[in-house]
């Protein structure tokens, strides 16, 4: 079992930055890669971006550019870090660890609400 723990969402202004983490406690060596979903009432979740073990990325063209994906391994914690925030970022963020292979498996966050006011 995996847990996880976000944490940073919140009201920002357009235009403006958050950060979102996201500490992963658990069986942390089965996990493949991490990633940061988003999800807006009435549309499926989408991947936001992911971070592999081996500390390459992607990303989700719509944040190429504003948006960062880190980890710091001492604290099994990811991070995203948001700029250049706009009213389409608004949405609730999870948080994802996921195993693949035979056994794959995925982890959920609760989710955070992130808001960009206009």
């Amino acid at each position: 079992q995996v847990q996880l723990l976000e944490s940073g969402g919140g009201l920002v202004q357009h235009g403006g930055s958050l950060r979102l983490s996201c500490a992963a406690s658990g069986n942390i060596a089965s996990i493949t890669y991490m990633a940061w979903y988003r999800q807006v009432p009435g549309k499926q979740r989408e991947l936001v971006a992911r971070i592999f073990l081996d500390g390459s990325t992607n990303y989700a063209d719509t944040v190429k550019g504003r948006f960062t994906i880190s980890r710091e391994s001492a604290k099994n914690t990811v991070y995203l870090q948001m700029s250049s925030l706009n009213a389409e970022d608004t949405a609730v963020y999870y948080c994802n660890a996921a195993r693949r292979g035979p056994y794959a498996l995925d982890y959920w966050g609760q989710g955070t609400q992130v808001t960009v006011s206009s």
